[in-house]
């Protein structure tokens, strides 16, 4: 059963008071000019903030950001690469950030496939990312989650959309809303599975010319209007 991009507009549009009002609401990735010059310090940074805020209430990690800013030097990924694991227990003292080892352990290998990256493609990670196309978001996922440092699960769609790449997310709402679309039977794991949504949303995005967040975000308000 395929999802119609006209019912999906009219149910959501009845949401709001307006066209105008819909669209304000509605989340907008960055062009892709934007993700290219974003510098892959930036890249690392939101890596990094994904991954701590796995688990956590993200206002509290939001809140020691800067912290962590300043603490990991900008984390410029040719710097971070270069932590020992003395210096990572040095940050086990530092009480202005979150002190998780594990996840700490993460900076200096994201900033490897960062590097990793640039020398296979031969250009920075924005272009790299910024070039991915639309149409096999999940296999950007899956490259993440295979190559990167705990950037699996819901991690890799959430770094995306840090940065304002186009992605859309598996929330409870939107896979809800894909189940009662017989898209999938269940919440989606496997890869037949993710690739039968990713058909749904190509769908949709061709149907509609929206990027997949606003799908997304549609997806979720005809089951939650939050409202």
């Amino acid at each position: 059963m395929a999802l119609d991009y006209r019912w999906l507009h009219d149910t959501v549009r009845n949401r709001f008071d307006s066209d105008d009002a819909m669209e304000a609401f509605l989340p907008r990735p960055l062009a892709s000019d934007k993700l290219k010059q974003l510098g892959d310090d930036r890249y690392l940074s939101a890596m990094s903030l994904r991954v701590f805020r796995a688990g956590m209430k993200h206002s509290v990690v939001d809140a020691k950001w800067p912290a962590f800013e300043e603490a990991f030097w900008g984390f410029d990924p040719e710097v971070m690469v270069l932590l020992t694991p003395e210096q990572i227990d040095g940050y086990m003292n530092n009480d202005r950030i979150i002190r998780h080892r594990t996840k700490l352990q993460t900076i200096p290998r994201n900033a490897q496939f960062i590097l990793d990256i640039r020398q296979e493609q031969g250009t920075s990670f924005g272009e790299f990312i910024a070039d991915w196309p639309s149409a096999d978001i999940i296999g950007l996922w899956r490259l993440l989650a295979r190559r990167g440092a705990r950037l699996g699960g819901r991690s890799a769609a959430g770094f995306l959309r840090l940065i304002g790449k186009d992605t859309f997310l598996l929330t409870g709402d939107v896979v809800a809303r894909l189940v009662a679309a017989g898209v999938v039977d269940q919440p989606p794991t496997s890869q037949r599975e993710l690739q039968q949504v990713q058909e749904a949303f190509n769908e949709l995005q061709q149907a509609s010319g929206r990027p997949l967040c606003q799908l997304s975000a549609m997806l979720s308000l005809t089951i939650n209007p939050r409202f």
